[in-house]
């Protein structure tokens, strides 16, 4: 551990989150707070509250982190989906994310943070924006926002429903498989979706 105050100020904030996450993969959010951020970083109690003003605002900083690198993760999957195939494959990344970082995933989405924080709203709007950019390019003459909403709660639902044991997650294969079913069937039970995602042919 580095002695309380070595750290400059930039840095301060950077151990402030790779403690967080530490913390958070080790105990759930239940063991994380500033003070044991303080601890797991090696500053003083009062070092966090120069760049978090409470635990919602560490929680924040956290979860605009996990929002970036889950659009990192998505981008890999596809970077710009437009079958349902090629969207199945970004839904088992979301998916996967979710699997992979637990802790994580869930300070993003259920735990309380601060709603107003700058940093942490520019992460989720970028999400948005990729979800809404892939409906508009993949389904036009669609309603881009409905359908864009439609889409992240289904993906959304089956993230939380795998995390919480509702659904077999036992291997990436049986994850896949199940999340790839619902994106399909999800077309498939809107012919004016289906439309939209069929390629026009000659």
């Amino acid at each position: 551990m580095s002695p309380a105050g070595t750290y400059h100020h930039g840095d301060l904030r950077a151990a402030c989150l790779r403690a967080a996450r530490e913390l958070l993969e080790e105990d759930g959010s239940a063991g994380l707070s500033l003070r044991a951020v303080a601890r797991r970083a090696g500053v003083s109690a009062t070092a966090p509250y120069r760049h978090y003003a409470d635990r919602d605002a560490l929680v924040s900083a956290v979860a605009a982190e996990g929002y970036r690198e889950l659009a990192g993760h998505l981008s890999e999957a596809h970077p710009a989906p437009s079958t349902p195939d090629e969207l199945a494959a970004v839904a088992v990344a979301y998916v996967r994310f979710a699997l992979d970082h637990p802790a994580l995933f869930r300070a993003m989405f259920a735990e309380p943070c601060d709603p107003a924080g700058e940093e942490r709203v520019a992460a989720t709007a970028a999400i948005s924006a990729y979800v809404r950019g892939i409906v508009r390019a993949a389904f036009p003459g669609v309603d881009a926002e409905a359908l864009s909403t439609t889409i992240w709660a289904l993906v959304h639902g089956l993230a939380f429903l795998h995390l919480d044991g509702k659904l077999d997650s036992s291997t990436p294969e049986v994850v896949a498989a199940q999340v790839t079913t619902a994106v399909h069937a999800l077309f498939k039970a809107s012919p004016a979706i289906a439309a939209a995602a069929t390629p026009a042919t000659d």
